[in-house]
């Protein structure tokens, strides 16, 4: 017998499936502004593999949050960014690094 959620359960539960895990937020968080290279957003994290990294770009596609835009340049030249769809999760981006600094500041205090 399965116990009855409480309502909006499974749609925090659909966000945290395509935005969970330690480096998807910041991945996009990077990107929000400008579209990046492969590059870049490892030079902007880190702490990040590569593999991890490639993961992740991967499932943001898949998920339809960003795009993966190749040029036909020498070099190849790979870009990321947001597909239209995607964009509609930056005004949440906001909020939450607000609420990361706030929470900061208490902790620290």
């Amino acid at each position: 017998m399965q116990l009855e959620q409480p309502t909006g359960a499974v749609f925090v539960q659909t966000t945290l499936k395509v935005l969970g895990g330690k480096w998807k937020l910041l991945i996009l968080w990077y990107l929000k502004d400008e579209p990046k290279r492969f590059s870049e957003l490892k030079r902007s994290i880190p702490n990040i593999t590569e593999k991890m990294l490639m993961q992740q770009l991967r499932e943001l596609e898949k998920d339809e949050i960003i795009v993966r835009n190749v040029r036909s340049t020498v070099p190849l030249k790979v870009e990321y960014s947001f597909s239209d769809y995607g964009k509609t999760i930056i005004p949440v981006l906001i909020p939450l690094c607000d609420w990361g600094k706030e929470h900061l500041q208490r902790i620290n205090s």
